[in-house]
C-alpha cells in the first residue's frame, strides 16, 4: 500500500514538475498557447465520458441520460437542473429498455 502511494507521489510530481523545466520562456504561439488552454478540458472530458456511458450496467441509459445532460447544458440550464433531469432520464431508459 504504502509503494502505491509513493508511485502516485512521484507521478503528481513528476506531472507538475516536467513543464516547469522544460518550458523556462514564455510560451508566444497564439496556436500553442490556445491548444494548452484546451487541455485540461479533453483530459477531463476523456475521463468522464466512458463513466457516464458505463455507469449504469446499460449502454442504452448511460447514452440517453449523457445526451439528456448535453442538451440541458446547451440551454445554459443550471448544473443541479441538468444532473437531476439527466438521472431521471437514465433511470427512465433503465427501466424501459432493461440491460
Amino acid at each position: 500500500m504504502t509503494a502505491y502511494i509513493a508511485v502516485m507521489a512521484i507521478v503528481t510530481y513528476l506531472v507538475r514538475a516536467v513543464p516547469f523545466t522544460m518550458f523556462r520562456k514564455k510560451i508566444k504561439s497564439p496556436f500553442v498557447r490556445r491548444f494548452l488552454g484546451y487541455v485540461p478540458y479533453g483530459v477531463l472530458s476523456a475521463m468522464t465520458f466512458p463513466a457516464m456511458v458505463t455507469s449504469t450496467g446499460n449502454t442504452a441509459a448511460g447514452a440517453a441520460g449523457t445526451a439528456a445532460a448535453v442538451i440541458l447544458a446547451y440551454f445554459e440550464l443550471p448544473l443541479i437542473v441538468v444532473a437531476l433531469a439527466a438521472s431521471a432520464v437514465s433511470f427512465a431508459v433503465g427501466i424501459i429498455i432493461p440491460a
